[in-house]
């Protein structure tokens, strides 16, 4: 009996091929892949000659090459994805969980550059005058050769209270800058400044999307409409993103039950994952606007598009940043892990943000000066008079002239409301 089993098995080895056979919906699944099994082998006769032949100071045994072959592999993928030793996955671990020790700023590499996407509002970046755009080139007076994300990030990370110099070439000024920062424990609460105007025209603002991000929302947005709210501003200027699972929390605050927010695409159909409202609010009808600008990114994107897709929110400023991959992060042996793009974000119409971003229904763009004081501004209330702000920052503090615009049109929207009444 069992030799007619493998008489059939090799006539059907024969007829279809053995990759046919092997891609068939039936194919069991320790069928061998022998294009894997095949490259598997050329990599451990390589990683066999290097160890018995190498001399030099790096270290040559199986343990460490294995690891820098997943790393190299790893990262030629995208600029997102990343192997990581079990240090590297604990720090992502924190930073999911907004904790962790540094200066506070979110990078990403382009051109084989680290660029500043945005530094983080209230930490040692920012204070110090960090900028997005700004090109990293030194750290501690050492240059970085073959940059990536994963390298830069441990060189500035480390124990609180300790101090690091990053040197950064602005291109608008054409100049290089350093920044001497001291390390801080970076725990922050993502959303900041939630006030009413007498007019009932609030304010809130995202910084980041963490663990806590949609209770911190949900929170401040009770406690504007317990204060009069009649129209409301979310400011995700310079916002780097972060969860998924918070900017969909944020959106469902405005959502009704079972609308779609957002969705991901892996490679197959059946990847697809949808993200939709659980509803438990009452109704929010009042009108919205969202600020953007080019440093608003990821998840910060989800709910800009997801908002303007659904005519919930004006988009006003300017066009996003475009990162719109998923990064899934997984845990391997020994405490390592893995982040790895896996999919892409669409909005609820089908539009993908990646390296497209969003563009604003009201577009109003400023300078990276004006940006820059801005963001100032809306971070050292600390500073409780205007002189006092003028004699720490040597200058005026600046009309906000992208919140006024959003705040135009939200006294405008809630007079045509009126008219209609």
């Amino acid at each position: 009996m069992l030799k007619r089993f493998f008489v059939i098995l090799a006539a059907i080895l024969v007829g279809y091929g053995a990759a046919q056979f092997a891609a068939h919906s039936g194919a069991p699944s320790w069928w061998p892949d022998r294009e894997r099994d095949k490259n598997v082998r050329y990599f451990r006769d390589v990683m066999q000659l290097v160890k018995e032949n190498y001399v030099g100071e790096a270290s040559a045994g199986y343990h460490d090459l294995t690891r820098s072959a997943l790393s190299g592999m790893v990262a030629n993928l995208d600029p997102h994805s990343q192997f990581m030793l079990a240090d590297e996955f604990q720090e992502t671990e924190d930073e999911l969980s907004n904790v962790f020790g540094g200066v506070g700023m979110q990078v990403e590499q382009r051109d084989g550059q680290i660029v500043v996407v945005s530094p983080i509002a209230g930490t040692p970046a920012e204070r110090a005058g960090m900028r997005r755009g700004d090109r990293l080139l030194k750290i501690d007076g050492k240059t970085i050769d073959n940059p990536t994300v994963d390298k830069t990030v441990r060189l500035v990370r480390g124990e609180p209270d300790t101090e690091v110099i990053i040197t950064v070439y602005r291109p608008s000024q054409n100049r290089t800058i350093d920044f001497k920062l001291k390390r801080e424990r970076i725990r922050l609460e993502s959303v900041l400044n939630a006030t009413v105007r007498a007019d009932g025209i609030g304010y809130l603002q995202i910084t980041q999307f963490s663990e806590r991000t949609g209770e911190e929302f949900a929170d401040a947005l009770k406690s504007l409409e317990k204060r009069g709210l009649r129209a409301l501003v979310i400011d995700l200027r310079n916002n780097p993103g972060g969860l998924l699972d918070a900017a969909v929390d944020v959106c469902n605050e405005f959502f009704d039950k079972n609308e779609l927010i957002v969705y991901t695409q892996g490679r197959t159909p059946e990847s697809k994952e949808t993200f939709r409202a659980k509803g438990g609010h009452a109704p929010r009808t009042y009108p919205i606007a969202i600020l953007v600008n080019g440093g608003t990114a990821s998840a910060a994107e989800i709910v800009s598009g997801a908002m303007k897709d659904t005519k919930r929110a004006v988009i006003v400023g300017e066009k996003t940043f475009g990162k719109g991959s998923v990064q899934s992060v997984m845990e391997l042996q020994d405490g390592e892990g893995l982040r790895l793009t896996t999919a892409r974000y669409y909005t609820p119409s089908g539009i993908t943000i990646h390296e497209k971003g969003i563009a604003p229904q009201v577009e109003l763009e400023i300078s990276a000066d004006d940006d820059d004081k801005i963001r100032l501004q809306q971070s050292r209330h600390d500073l409780t008079t205007p002189a006092d702000f003028e004699e720490r920052f040597g200058f005026q503090q600046i009309d906000d002239a992208q919140l006024t615009a959003a705040e135009e049109v939200l006294t405008g929207v809630l007079a045509q409301r009126e008219v209609k009444r």
